[in-house]
């Protein structure tokens, strides 16, 4: 694991905290230097930057993040000068705007090449500085694809490079059977509680829209009814499987959406304020003009609530039109009860979300069009957006 952009807190440090430098505070070493052919390469590595905002900080109390885009200046200068390397590649969690945004500050870096935000990206996107071309890669998620890149080294420089995004049919693929059998061992004691049918489909479950899945919309109809409550809000997180028509729900499915370390529900009184608050807050992480402002995500999902967007908006103005599901408006100065999952403040009192949604699952047996209706919000603005499908 490389990362330049995690440091240990100084008090941490002091008290005996593990450090791969104690000098620069860094927690991993920040790059390696790789021989492939005649040439060396350095990779420099770059975690994912917003992890104490989007995650509970209880868990890694003695650790700092940021993008720390000056520190990459710094480290790519001194491998620059130091190394010498052919080439300096960085493996990047930041996500692919970020990604953009770090290659026009920074100089030096050749290659930048991520998975972040999930998007399977068919080309290296170039990106000017001041010190040339940096080129960024990103990969897509769940081992759909492989960035590949062929670097053509003459003289301690790169004169061409081929990228490609390979797509990953893993039916033709044979397996490793070192792997298939250690993968085997590990699931084998959980496999009667995994393979444990639910539920059935008659619709796609998915999960990857910006605004909204199928999946999503599970859970947040699971947290309502269970929960009791007006109002269900669920992170708009991007892994997880796609399930196609026709399949079996199992617990194994279940716990491809929701499994987390702190996956705890909750059921408390919101006021109408806070929760347009929030829809704006999390809005922002998605659509604030500065990438390195964009801390990662996708949109919340709701149940019980429909809204208007506008992402041209600043903060405080992109929402509007908050309706429940009986299409009553939202009051500001009124109390709902709202339920969901996974905060990253306290920990939260309720059961873990898997064990509402099966609840829910079970009540339900069947989905289909009439009992699952996704919900999704108007946009304003949007007309021409390349990233919306009609």
């Amino acid at each position: 694991f490389l990362a330049q952009n995690i440091y240990v807190k100084e008090d941490a440090i002091m008290n005996g905290s593990p450090v791969y430098d104690e000098n620069s505070g860094h927690l991993f070493k920040p790059y390696t230097i790789k021989k492939l052919g005649k040439a060396r390469v350095a990779i420099i590595g770059q975690a994912f930057p917003y992890t104490t905002i989007a995650n509970p900080q209880r868990f890694i109390p003695d650790w700092s993040f940021g993008i720390k885009e000056n520190e990459m200046q710094k480290m790519v200068n001194h491998i620059r000068t130091k190394e010498k390397p052919d080439a300096v590649i960085v493996l990047s969690h930041n996500g692919f705007d970020v990604d953009k945004k770090m290659a026009e500050v920074c100089t030096g870096i050749d290659f930048i090449m991520g998975g972040h935000t999930h998007d399977g990206i068919p080309e290296a996107v170039p990106v000017t500085n001041k010190g040339g071309v940096s080129y960024v890669c990103n990969a897509g998620s769940n081992g759909k694809f492989l960035n590949v890149l062929d670097l053509d080294i003459q003289n301690g420089k790169i004169k061409d490079f081929k990228f490609t995004l390979l797509p990953i049919f893993s039916d033709l693929v044979p397996e490793n059977k070192e792997m298939k059998a250690f993968i085997e061992s590990v699931r084998k004691p959980y496999l009667k509680d995994l393979n444990r049918v639910i539920a059935t489909t008659d619709e796609t479950l998915y999960r990857r829209g910006n605004f909204n899945g199928s999946w999503d919309q599970i859970i947040c109809d699971a947290l309502r009814s269970v929960k009791g409550a007006d109002i269900s809000l669920s992170p708009g997180f991007r892994w997880g499987t796609t399930m196609m028509p026709g399949q079996a729900i199992t617990f194994d499915d279940l716990s491809t959406q929701t499994a987390m370390t702190y996956a705890e529900t909750y059921a408390r009184d919101f006021s109408g304020a806070d929760i347009k608050i929030t829809l704006e807050d999390v809005a922002d992480n998605l659509f604030n003009p500065d990438p390195f402002l964009q801390s990662g995500g996708d949109m919340v999902r709701t149940g019980g609530i429909s809204y208007t967007i506008d992402p041209r908006k600043p903060i405080g103005e992109r929402i509007t039109n908050i309706r429940l599901s009986n299409g009553k408006p939202l009051e500001a100065n009124k109390m709902y009860k709202v339920a969901g999952w996974s905060t990253v403040g306290a920990k939260s009192p309720g059961e873990p979300v898997w064990e509402t949604v099966e609840t829910y699952m079970k009540e339900m047996k069947h989905f289909d069009k009439k009992n699952l209706k996704v919900d999704a919000p108007d946009m304003m603005g949007v007309k021409g957006n390349p990233g919306i499908v009609l």
